[in-house]
């Protein structure tokens, strides 16, 4: 590299860091993003249930350590793309009244410092960068919106459009799912997705999935302003003698130290191991952690409360592409509830290796192949509460230690009974199946897919970490830009969040740089001529 030193610097390559870098990338400004892990290997095992979920093929293999001091390896992926290379592609906005204060069984749900109003633009826009697919007026919550959804939803399979319909005969109304997705059922050729089985929780091999890989870093790259570094893991951010700018960004790479320095620096490593960096990069400036004058970063970390639940189809469940299907009617409440339930969608189609990660080692084989056959999947999500003493710390040796209790069981509790009630009228089996089944099962500590809320921002340097634009307080020149910035978790998956404001922080970035950022068009392919 000509140079170390760089305009910007983005610690991250998921739906933060890697949508941020999309935003800057056409400003023409010097922009280096450094991303802990590699390209992930297309290959078939991309695929294969046994080596994702039994095998664990993709897992960073790290260890992190519970409330207890017990050792846990969490569901964490490291790859260009972060955890979007294996997310569901679930896009939902917040809903309105999420961004206000709301009670909840366990306590309350503080308000953010900005509205609906204010990220509404760039939910529009995040949209349309990830090819997100749905039907405007459906979703019984759905905020309003300034554009429809840029593309048509996806259609159900026969098997979901029963259930659609039956749910519909219940008094609920369900909707389809906003799905961000490479896909035209008009027009098969003009898509990559080939709707298969294999979309939740698998990377995609034909990038018909939009993740933050194929949309977003894969286009910055066209930029000869933009440089990637991979295998690059950030090991503190140490600042000059005021504390008040970050002047180096200490590396580790294939074993050796590089250090690099940036007018900004940009966070976005994900909730967990932002606050971890944060904290690691404590100093004589900032003793408590860096930017933590606050003592809220690492603080308030929320992960959702969800469950898996498995039904057991009367008849045969065929579906390849089950994701489509999601049902709010319980977002808010019921009639029996006057505080929020939580949230129910599908989830990707289960096979016999994936029910066997949930059962014992002597559930017989012959009764998984029926649940498989058999099985309609459902993830069930309740909004999870911030509490201080739920956090990230990092022990002397830099290691992960995630502390963590639930405050609002009751209404989740509360929304697997509706769903186990209606099992009949969606033409389910009502009889209890053996016990060792994952009927019900509930994502533990591990599963930090949702993983948000530990570096909030705010308008009050007492109580957040960031100003509203999600600068440090306490560090001119740093900046995060991933899920940590949740004051709140709401119900609904949270990446499109992430999404829209990291193009809204990368408005305030451009502004910064006194740059512009038109809208990128990759230069066509150069024609082959054959004489």
């Amino acid at each position: 590299m000509a140079s170390d030193h760089y305009d910007v610097i983005i610690i991250g390559t998921g739906a933060g860091g890697g949508t941020l870098a999309h935003r800057l990338a056409p400003s023409g400004k010097r922009i280096l993003v450094l991303e802990r892990g590699g390209y992930l290997p297309r290959e078939p095992e991309n695929w294969d249930s046994k080596e994702v979920f039994l095998k664990e093929r993709y897992l960073s293999g790290e260890q992190w350590y519970d409330r207890n001091g017990e050792p846990f390896r969490p569901h964490q992926q490291y790859f260009v793309g972060g955890n979007t290379k294996f997310y569901g592609a679930i896009l939902f906005r917040l809903r309105e009244r999420d961004f206000e204060e709301v009670q909840h069984y366990g306590g309350v749900s503080p308000a953010w410092p900005i509205s609906y109003g204010d990220l509404e633009p760039y939910y529009a826009q995040a949209e349309q960068l990830y090819l997100v697919h749905g039907l405007a007026g459906e979703d019984p919550t759905e905020p309003w919106r300034s554009a429809d959804f840029p593309h048509p939803p996806v259609s159900h399979e026969p098997r979901i459009q029963q259930l659609h319909d039956d749910f519909e005969k219940t008094g609920h109304r369900p909707f389809h799912l906003p799905v961000g997705v490479d896909l035209n059922e008009s027009d098969p050729e003009a898509g990559r997705c080939v709707r298969c089985d294999r979309f939740d929780g698998f990377p995609c091999l034909t990038d018909g999935k939009a993740d933050a890989h194929v949309r977003c870093v894969r286009p910055a790259l066209k930029h000869d302003n933009v440089t990637l570094v991979t295998h690059a893991k950030v090991e503190r951010l140490e600042t000059d003698a005021s504390g008040h700018t970050i002047s180096r960004v200490v590396v580790s790479r294939k074993g050796n130290e590089q250090v690099f320095s940036g007018d900004i620096v940009v966070v976005s490593c994900g909730a967990a191991n932002s606050a971890a960096l944060l904290l690691k990069s404590a100093s004589d400036k900032h003793p408590n952690g860096l930017a933590n004058s606050s003592d809220v970063v690492g603080r308030n970390y929320m992960a959702h409360i969800n469950s898996g639940v498995i039904a057991i189809s009367q008849t045969p469940n065929t579906t390849k592409f089950q994701k489509t299907l999601g049902v709010n009617d319980y977002y808010w409440g019921d009639e029996d509830s006057d505080l929020p339930l939580g949230h129910i969608q599908m989830l990707g189609k289960s096979d016999r290796n994936i029910l066997r990660g949930g059962a014992p080692w002597f559930a017989p084989g012959r009764a998984l192949d029926y649940m498989s056959k058999h099985a309609i999947d459902f993830w069930l999500t309740t909004e999870d509460l911030p509490h201080p003493d739920n956090r990230v710390t990092v022990d002397r040796q830099g290691n992960v230690h995630l502390a963590k209790m639930y405050l609002n069981n009751e209404p989740h509790r509360r929304l697997l009974a509706k769903l186990k009630g209606l099992m009949g009228p969606l033409g389910c089996h009502e009889m209890s199946i053996p016990s060792w089944s994952v009927l019900d099962q509930r994502i533990p500590l591990a599963g930090v897919a949702h993983q948000c809320g530990t570096v909030r921002f705010g308008a009050d340097r007492a109580t957040s970490a960031l100003d509203v634009d999600c600068k440090a307080h306490d560090v001119d020149n740093l900046y995060v830009v991933d899920t940590s910035f949740f004051p709140s978790s709401s119900a609904v998956n949270p990446a499109l969040t992430a999404m829209a404001n990291a193009l809204r922080v990368g408005d305030h970035l451009l502004a910064r740089l006194d740059a512009r950022a038109e809208r990128f068009e990759p230069a066509p392919e150069p024609m082959e001529v054959v004489s």
